[in-house]
């Protein structure tokens, strides 16, 4: 790892085997890494680094077999997810893995999951902080359970005997099975109902199989289900490619059924608990505490949780930024402002602010046309992108000006600031409030 370059990774393995090719993926993907050789240099660095994930090598036996928890107390109370590489099995979830993964481990399969895990670690993180502040205010939020009941599994592909052995081996495990054999059977039963894995069999046209994920990937509402790819051996489909087009994980019939029933069944269950704590914190907007036209935080109520987020990334020693979107000033708004079809949009462009976050992401109207964005375990550059994201889908939205007048357009002066170690949170929201007051629409 290169001079003043952060790690975000621990790889703990006793050899380059895995970590080697692994670190070197890994790397060239944006996830920095870090590998220790035992338990003690890998809970120094969780200790003293900003590390968001774990990587253990489960070749390493016992000792890699204990270390999960004892990686997650050293860095508490950040939430440290630690992903084991080996035979799945339902005893690892009890010793603290997040989640198992076969070997061989490419590092764009790893890097997809390190992405979602990491993303649930800060989503439980933030939902915890919201419980305190919502109890502040006399309000209680339930605490996420991920739904109990069987897997639901669907598979799409032709009904191949190899195909058909893995269906048998997922209900042995207890999963309940869909069969699709078309990818428009496929999608009716995606729209109809919710699945926790999906699993395609590549067959004769793996093509298909591939185009099936991305549309599952260009879809928001399953964008995360994970699909895994049964795969002949001789297709000229290679596991990299499958990984970059947004697959989850491979197996071939070479695979043994029971394993890749396990390796789904893993799969499922990080997504259901990733599922839960997304509708944990969705169930805020249904509060009473939000403003009622946009659905989004209220300025009180949103310093207040500020002001814990601020406190509470210092101690998880994690990132901060806030980003501040006021409506800029555009002399052919001022009609439309004064004849009122600003603030009609207002509610529309507030709501739309709220669903272009991520969940973990706190949403708020500060004044009439003035929103903010307090965002945990995001650094200042990442969260100017966010911020001028939203304003550019906002920008390419037309609305309403009136019977007879063009519709209209809304722009915004942008302004962030990073929470530094030794500064509040409501001077950070200050810069970022000033440098948006200082910009001119462009």
């Amino acid at each position: 790892m290169a001079a003043g370059v952060q790690a975000r990774v621990v790889i703990v393995a006793r050899d380059d085997a895995l970590a080697g090719p692994l670190s070197e993926g890994l790397d060239r993907l944006g996830w920095r890494t870090v590998t220790a050789r035992g338990a003690y240099a890998a809970v120094a660095a969780v200790a003293d680094l900003q590390i968001e994930a774990a990587i253990i090598d489960l070749a390493g036996g016992d000792e890699a077999l204990g270390l999960a928890e004892r990686l997650k107390e050293a860095c508490a109370p950040r939430r440290l997810p630690v992903v084991g590489v080996g035979q799945p099995h339902p005893s690892l979830e009890l010793r603290g893995f997040d989640l198992t993964l076969a070997a061989p481990l490419h590092p764009a399969q790893a890097a997809m999951r390190l992405e979602t895990l990491v993303r649930t670690a800060v989503a439980e993180e933030e939902f915890e902080l919201r419980v305190e502040t919502f109890a502040d205010c006399g309000r209680s939020l339930d605490v996420p359970e991920p739904e109990s009941g069987a897997y639901q599994v669907l598979a799409i592909g032709e009904p191949a005997p190899q195909f058909l052995a893995l269906s048998n081996a997922l209900a042995h495990d207890g999963a309940e099975v869909v069969g699709a054999f078309t990818a428009y059977t496929a999608f009716d039963y995606l729209h109809e109902r919710r699945f926790d894995a999906v699993v395609l069999w590549a067959g004769e046209n793996p093509q298909e199989a591939l185009s099936i994920a991305a549309g599952l990937r260009r879809n928001t509402r399953l964008y995360h289900t994970p699909a895994v790819l049964y795969m002949r051996p001789e297709s000229y489909v290679t596991a990299s490619e499958a990984y970059h087009r947004g697959i989850t994980d491979v197996a071939t019939p070479q695979t043994p059924e029971s394993e890749t029933a396990r390796r789904v069944v893993e799969l499922a269950r990080a997504y259901r608990r990733q599922t839960s704590v997304r509708l944990a914190l969705e169930s805020a907007r249904t509060s009473g505490l939000m403003d009622a036209a946009t659905g989004l935080f209220t300025r009180d109520l949103f310093a207040a949780h500020l002001a814990r987020l601020a406190q509470a990334s210092k101690l998880r020693n994690r990132a901060l930024s806030v980003c501040v979107l006021k409506v800029a000033e555009n002399p052919d708004l001022a009609a439309i402002r004064k004849d009122g079809w600003l603030a009609r949009a207002i509610p529309q462009i507030g709501s739309m602010i709220g669903r272009l976050v991520r969940v973990e992401d706190t949403a708020a109207r500060l004044g009439p046309e003035v929103f903010a964005l307090a965002l945990p375990a995001t650094a200042a550059g990442a969260a100017r992108a966010a911020g001028e994201r939203i304003a550019a889908v906002i920008g390419c939205t037309a609305f309403e000006a009136g019977e007879g007048k063009p519709p209209f357009v809304v722009e915004f002066d942008l302004g962030v600031a990073q929470v530094g170690s030794g500064e509040t949170a409501g001077r950070a929201l200050e810069e970022a409030a000033a440098e948006a007051y200082a910009r001119k629409a462009s």
